[in-house]
């Protein structure tokens, strides 16, 4: 049996995985980690449409969240932000009333502080009616992507 398909296979598989889900040493720790298990899989998923459709996505932060095209344009391009972080940060500050900008700038002050208590600094809690709006918005994009959800459990 020859082994090279299935294993060339494997190899574009593990390469198509985002950064946000594992970790360079595969643990993990560069995980979302916004408390809802749910979010965490579709800014997953945000990262893998991003990778494949960069002018879409960047269109969708701007057009909806009111981010600043060269400040995600950079982010992403020189500064080597993950796209399901950048996605995160403006989802937060639109259901939170803040720019995108500033909630990104209180992510760079603190870069190892999980998403979900950045969010309760915001006033956003997990469950609450802010965070189901958060959850709706992601869905609206998907739904302009043209991009069926990713399965999840709730």
């Amino acid at each position: 049996m020859d082994l090279r398909l299935p294993l060339l296979f494997a190899a574009l598989l593990w390469l198509a995985m985002p950064a946000t889900v594992l970790g360079e040493d595969g643990s993990g720790a560069d995980a979302p980690r916004t408390g809802d298990a749910v979010v965490d899989a579709r800014l997953a998923d945000v990262a893998v449409y991003a990778a494949r459709y960069p002018d879409a996505f960047v269109d969708e932060l701007v057009r909806y969240f009111d981010a600043p095209r060269p400040l995600i344009e950079d982010l992403l391009e020189k500064q080597g932000r993950g796209p399901g972080d950048l996605y995160y940060a403006c989802a937060l500050a639109r259901v939170s009333g803040r720019p995108c900008r500033g909630v990104l700038e209180a992510r760079a002050a603190a870069p190892d502080e999980a998403w979900e208590d950045i969010a309760r600094t915001l006033g956003v809690q997990p469950g609450d009616a802010r965070a189901r709006r958060l959850r709706e918005g992601i869905a609206e994009s998907y739904a302009r992507w043209g991009r069926p959800l990713p399965d999840a459990t709730d």
